[in-house]
Order: C-alpha cells, then sequence, then structure tokens
C-alpha cells in the first residue's frame, strides 16, 4: 500500500514524526502530515498524488521542515514497488488563524 510505504519511508528518513492525520493529543510542535489525493491505474501501473504538509510553530521551520521532506522524497524511489516519484510543487500553505506555520509538497509517485 502506496501510504504505508510514503510514511515508512519518510519515519526513517526525517529527525519528526508522520502522521496520516493530525494529532488529537500531545502533537508535537513540528511533524509532517502525509495525504493521499488521488491516484489513476494504467495497464497495472499506478500513480498516486500525495500531499505533504509540513507543520512547524515557525515559518522558518515549517519551510525547513518542507526541504528535509522534499530530499527524503528525492530517496523514496530505493523502495522496489516505486518507479517514480516527481514534485509537483511545493509552496506555503499557511493558515492566517492557526498557531501553527505549514508548507506543503505535492508529489506524483509512479508505483506497483
Amino acid at each position: 500500500m502506496i501510504e504505508e510505504i510514503v510514511i515508512d519511508h519518510l519515519l526513517k528518513k526525517l529527525k519528526v514524526k508522520a502522521y496520516m492525520e493530525t494529532p488529537e493529543r500531545d502533537a508535537p510542535g513540528e511533524y509532517v502530515l502525509i495525504e493521499k489525493t488521488g491516484s489513476s491505474n494504467e495497464n497495472l501501473i499506478t500513480t498516486s498524488t500525495f500531499a505533504i504538509k509540513s507543520i512547524s510553530t515557525s515559518m522558518l521551520g515549517a519551510a525547513k521542515l518542507n526541504e528535509a521532506v522534499k530530499e527524503a522524497m528525492s530517496t523514496l524511489i530505493e523502495n522496489n514497488a516505486v518507479s517514480r516519484c516527481k514534485l509537483d510543487s511545493d509552496y506555503n500553505f499557511s493558515d492566517p488563524d492557526a498557531t501553527k506555520y505549514r508548507y506543503q509538497a505535492v508529489y506524483d509517485i509512479t508505483h506497483y
């Protein structure tokens, strides 16, 4: 399952926790959220789109964590089930009403 591959990879490569949903209790100051936003399949090859949110207590912290995410995702191809991992875009995704800052990186991942 591609969600498991991505989250396991980020947990190994990053110094922060990675989640598929916002932790309800004791959320750390910095963490990563992964969300599969869509997928398609043709000839037994699947492409999935992921939004990976880097969350921190400061804008600079979120930007630095986003850079660490991009570095980690650049090695996702090490997994034999993944044949391509392409960064589509990354950008500031902060909510002005929230107390946390976010960056988001969007990836297309081709996998079997």
